[in-house]
Parts: C-alpha cells; structure tokens; sequence
C-alpha cells in the first residue's frame, strides 16, 4: 500500500477570449463540482465521468491510501487571472504540505490552462510540486485529449496520461489509467520519456476520435501501449492559445529509453502521414439554413447545427444570436436551440411563469463583434432549476448546477436558456425543461464536438455552422504570435 495525495486544477483556455477566468468560477458548480478540498473532493467527484473519480476507484482497488486535497475546474474560457492561478496553486501545495510524507502525487490536469503571467501553466503546477516532494517522488498527471503538451510537463511530470477520445467519454477511464501508471512506477524501475511535438494546427472540428483520421490514429496508440511502454499518448491540442507550445504532440513513457523514443516517434511519424486528412468543413449560416430547406428532417432523426464558434466549452459565452435569428427568420418548423446563457431572460421567465407572454431582448450581450439581441415576443413553455444529472456518455453522472431555466418559444423557435454557460451536450439538458431532442426536426447545439457522444445517435445529418463567435474554427484566421518557428496555423492538404 502506497499513500497518494490527490488533486486536479482544470482549465482550457482560449487565449483569443476577452472573459477571463477569475476565482469565482472555479469555486462555482457548473455540470462539475465548483472548487472542493480534503475529504468532501472525494464525495464531491463521486461516479462522475472524471478523471480523478476513475483515479480514485482504481488506486482504492489497488489496495493504496488516498490523501485528498483541493480539486476544481471552470468553463473554458480567456486566460485564468493571476489572483486565481496563485491562489488555487497555493491551496494545492499547502494541502500537499500538510499531507507529510507521501509515496506519490496525482494531479488531475487539462494542459491547456494559460494564465495572465503564466503560458504554460499546467506546467508551472508541476514543477512546483515537484520542487516541494523532490525527484523521488512519483507524480502522475492525468490530461485533456486537448492539451497543449510541454516539455516542462513531460520534465516535471514521471508519467504523463491523455484522453483518447473526443467526445471525451472516456475521462474516468483516464484516470484509472493513471492510477495503474502510478501503480507500476511505484513497484518498478525508473521511468524515462520522450515527447514529440509537430508543426500543424488541427482544427477542433476534425479533432473527433469518431471518423478518421484519429479514429484510426488513436487505435493505433492504443496499441502501442504495451511493456515497457507505461504510457502512450496522442494530443492534437487546444489551436485556440497563441502559446509557444501549442499544437499536437505526441508523448511516451516506460522503462525502456530507446523503445519508448521509438514508440512516440513512430506515432507521431503516422500522424504527419495523415496530416492532409484533417479537413476542416464549415457552412456559413444561410448555406445551412439553404441545406435545410432542401432536405428536411424525417421524423425522429432532426438536423443538428453545431454552433462551434459559440462553443462554451471551448471559450465561447453561449450568447450570440445570429444563427437562431437566422432560424427564427427562415420559419423552419419544429426548431430546438440552445443552451443560451442569459441569466437575466431566465430571472424574467422565472418571475413571469409559464405560460406567460412577454417582450425581450434574448443573448448578444458579451461583446462578440457584429451580436445584439435578439428582440421578440416570447412564450415561457417551462421552467426549471437548472438542477438535474447528466445521462449521457460525456456528463455521464454530473450534477448540474446551472441556475434557473427557461424554454422559450420566440419567433416559432424554441429556445433552452440557463443563467450558467454550459455546452450543450447532454439531452438532460433540453429533457430538464421538458423538450425532447428527437421531437424536432432541427437542433442547434453550442457545442464543437462532444454533442455528438449523446446527441449523435439521433441525427440524420449535422452541419459545423460558421457563426460569430470568440471560439475561431479555423486557426487560419487566428492572429498568433507565439507559435514556435514554422508552425502552420492549418493542416497541409495533400
């Protein structure tokens, strides 16, 4: 038996969003537990799709003592402010020093947070810890499918472990992962590793585990890990942070130096391969609108239009408004969107009740580029605490947090609000408000990717919509300037 501390600090950041990430959201509950220390952590992440829960399951049936420190996560969002960044990573090192002597760390990690002073600051959190327990140590960190890899990370770190799917069902599964890791390092030999980091952006939208390349790609990671490999890894990155080290890499650890050079080498050779692959397919607003007017929706397989540029999970605010007036406008039948975040509509909805009939002003109120609201009469269908758990692959088992609720109908839309961001990929979240996804014909989702984990099954087609917002789909666009030397900013077609 091994004693472990345990913990997690969890921010993807968009380092082109105006929002930062202050203290008060890490410590507010969103679809995961807001900012949580010592023995109430280990309830709080309890039978949740997250990697410390899988960590803690797994090293608890490996017979090791576990000892609990602080654990949070915000909404991705702009760069986590210094005041925030210090205080969360004061916390962690004061409970690891109080925790005494330990036989190892785990941290729970996203590799790409970027603070105000800090561009690598998941890698900063690491070497910290590693200065306070010395190279002796173990520490295992478990990471984002999306993260930005570092070479600090992979110094700092004895073992690091990814994600291997986007949708990203697999997070507590990481975490078991890590814990058989930390498991070996602590009964084995010494550990080396050996990263790769390539020279192309990958768009988030062709990042998707669920068609090629990287489903294929990742099959073959899988494969690889095998003795002496420990751990094996393939991160195309988080493209929206102008950071040095943003991009795709690939990482290995084990026992052997030279077969675990080879491995991550070999990898990341078949990842260039399949470089010309990663094809970025995006529809302007009107050509969806035109798309679905000329193929419409047959009963129970509705259209989904993702509104990536919107993205709450990948630095979007969940309040631009051009794709639903768009739809509003084009007098679909049967259309659901959401989830917009507007506390202010739902405190409306709320104090006028359903039913009710009223004039308002819907989202566009962050400051993206060319967004007002949306102005109409609307109808308050339902109405709802923003307090349900998520069914699907992704959230499997979150408790949301996500203030009062509101399904509206404006304009012959109806429109899910909540007074928290939160992107839409679990049909818990439209079930909460009584509207059910497979009823309509037509679903506009803020979300990139991870919808389709639960929302995809239903689908008879889904349309990546260019509409405005802070989460650029197409890095191209994006006006870098700390990218290593010869870094394209989109993949090289064939």
């Amino acid at each position: 038996m091994a004693r472990i501390a345990i913990g997690g600090f969890q921010h993807e950041t968009n380092t082109f969003s105006s929002t930062p990430a202050s203290l008060a959201d890490f410590e507010a509950p969103d679809a995961w537990p807001g900012l949580t220390r010592g023995g109430a952590m280990l309830e709080a992440v309890a039978d949740i799709n997250l990697p410390v829960a899988g960590f803690v399951q797994e090293a608890r049936s490996l017979q090791h003592e576990l000892v609990p420190m602080t654990w949070c996560s915000a909404q991705p969002s702009g760069r986590v402010t210094r005041d925030a960044y210090e205080h969360i990573s004061g916390l962690l090192l004061d409970d690891l020093q109080h925790a005494g002597k330990v036989d190892g760390v785990y941290l729970d990690l996203h590799g790409a947070m970027v603070a105000e002073h800090c561009d690598d600051a998941d890698g900063e959190i690491l070497r910290r810890v590693r200065a306070m327990v010395g190279p002796g140590v173990p520490v295992v960190a478990s990471l984002d499918f999306h993260a930005n890899l570092s070479h600090q990370m992979a110094r700092q770190a004895t073992a690091l472990v990814t994600y291997r799917t986007y949708p990203h069902v697999d997070m507590a599964d990481c975490g078991a992962r890590a814990a058989r890791v930390m498991h070996e390092v602590l009964h084995g030999p010494s550990v080396t590793q050996h990263l790769e980091q390539l020279d192309f952006l990958v768009p988030l939208t062709s990042q998707s585990t669920l068609v090629e390349p990287l489903q294929s790609l990742m099959s073959e990671v899988e494969s690889a890990e095998r003795p002496p490999l420990l751990s094996a890894c393939l991160t195309p990155g988080f493209p929206a942070a102008d950071v040095a080290d943003c991009g795709p890499a690939v990482y290995a650890c084990g026992t052997d130096a030279a077969v675990v050079a080879d491995a991550a080498r070999r990898l990341a050779d078949a990842l260039r391969r399949r470089e010309g692959e990663f094809a970025l397919e995006l529809y302007p607003v009107e050509q969806a609108i035109a798309q679905l007017r000329r193929t419409p929706a047959p009963r129970g397989r509705p259209v989904i239009l993702a509104d990536t540029q919107d993205n709450p999970g990948a630095g979007g605010n969940a309040d631009t408004m051009s794709l639903v007036k768009a739809l509003v406008a084009s007098r679909l039948p049967r259309v659901l969107a959401g989830v917009i975040c507007d506390p202010d509509a739902a405190a409306r909805a709320h104090a006028a009740g359903e039913g009710a009939l009223f004039d308002l002003r819907l989202g566009g109120r962050t400051g993206t580029a060319g967004e007002t609201p949306l102005e109409a009469r609307c109808t308050v269908l339902a109405l709802g605490d923003g307090r349900f758990t998520g069914t699907g692959p992704f959230y499997r088992g979150a408790r949301f947090e996500l203030g009062p609720m509101a399904l509206l109908e404006l304009g012959g839309v109806r429109v899910a609000v909540a007074s928290r961001k939160q992107q839409a990929a679990d049909q818990a979240m439209f079930r909460h408000l009584r509207a059910e996804p497979a009823d309509y014909a037509v679903l506009a989702l803020k979300s990139s990717v991870h919808f389709r984990a639960d929302f995809g099954p239903l689908a008879s087609r889904i349309l990546v919509v260019e509409a405005p917002g802070p989460n650029v789909a197409d890095p191209g666009r994006l006006p870098f300037r700390k990218l290593r030397p010869g870094m394209r900013t989109s993949p090289r077609r064939r």
